[in-house]
């Protein structure tokens, strides 16, 4: 290969599609944030972007949220493996089908030019089995690969990449707990810059209140829930993933912002749905914390995690006897210039 000084990102998400070309040094030479409310890929606006600056990259990185369990680290994509892809999307129907379209109109604009998947769950696919497996029938997990994958991972590596230059430490030397707090929250326990475990789980619906996502929920409770309304499992799936956590404890959009205005304002929903958040954000920062020898640093990013002050200062005042001395670090989460380096790792020559 020759030299990738230009990457193409593409991420797309349930509602949006961003795009980058970052150049050498990372430099962003051209960006878009596309709409894409229906979950699909507007192929007009990408055609567009393509024919524009965006279309002079030498590789292309796609941000595919689900690995399932044979996609374990970055892949450079062919037709069998987007057909792999397409048969594992039901373990992210809002994400994936999106990213396995982009890569589809890629390799179809130009087999030629390298086009590697960056997986959310490829972070986490070295946790130990005593972390990543749930105490279901083997059965579940030997033929149906039932066990917590873990997401947020490019977020996560990110940040970890970020913090040891930050503290001018060699990565293998430490020991981080990496807060990724945005609509979808979840954070990792991070070893010498591997993924021992994390809160989130064989979904993104596990582990921390999330904007209105439930977060962990007793399975009896939703089952009981089920039973006495009569509730069908694509309703059961639509209120835990978004009539629920912020939204459904304060009554508002479920946006941080919103929640935080509306109990500054007094509102003792909204102040109880904060409430809510932080401790279980407090719990699962010890439980990241059990799972490595020390905690060198705190490392906050995302949306909330890097805006919003209030909450990291409830969450570290919190934790005073767990971690007095611990560096809090604070990034902005870069998934494009965590893609862009999978991209250049994969493909050097």
């Amino acid at each position: 290969m020759p030299p990738l000084p230009r990457i193409l990102v593409v991420n797309p998400g349930s509602s949006s599609l961003k795009l980058s070309l970052l150049g050498a040094g990372d430099a962003e030479l051209a960006a878009a944030e596309i709409d894409s409310g229906d979950g699909g890929v507007d192929e007009g606006a990408l055609g567009a972007f393509l024919d524009g600056p965006g279309g002079s990259y030498e590789a292309a990185g796609i941000r595919v949220v689900h690995g399932g369990r044979d996609f374990r680290a970055a892949t450079r994509v062919d037709q069998p493996v987007v057909a792999a892809l397409d048969r594992i999307s039901d373990l992210a129907p809002l994400h994936n089908p999106p990213a396995v379209h982009a890569l589809r109109l890629l390799l179809a604009r130009d087999s030629e030019r390298p086009v590697v998947a960056c997986f959310d769950t490829a972070f986490h696919a070295r946790m130990p089995e005593a972390a990543s497996l749930y105490a279901v029938p083997w059965e579940w997990i030997e033929r149906d690969g039932v066990r917590r994958y873990g997401f947020h991972g490019l977020s996560h590596a990110y940040a970890t990449r970020w913090a040891a230059a930050e503290l001018g430490r060699p990565v293998d030397e430490l020991q981080l707990i990496t807060c990724h707090l945005g609509a979808g929250a979840s954070l990792a326990a991070v070893s010498g810059g591997v993924s021992v475990d994390t809160t989130m789980g064989f979904t993104p619906m596990e582990g921390l209140v999330m904007a209105t996502r439930a977060g962990s929920v007793d399975a009896g409770a939703v089952l009981w829930m089920q039973r006495r309304h009569g509730i069908s499992v694509e309703d059961m799936e639509r209120l835990l993933d978004r009539e629920s956590g912020m939204r459904g404890l304060s009554g508002t959009s479920g946006d941080m912002r919103a929640v935080l205005s509306a109990a500054d304002g007094g509102d003792g929903r909204a102040q109880l749905a904060v409430d809510v958040y932080v401790h279980r954000l407090r719990r699962c920062i010890g439980a990241m914390a059990a799972s490595l020898p020390r905690v060198d640093a705190l490392v906050f990013t995302g949306g909330v995690g890097e805006n919003a002050a209030v909450i990291r200062e409830r969450a570290v005042a919190g934790l005073g006897v767990l971690f007095a001395g611990t560096r809090v670090l604070v990034v902005h989460a870069r998934e494009d210039l965590q893609i862009a380096h999978e991209v250049r790792a994969l493909l050097a020559p």
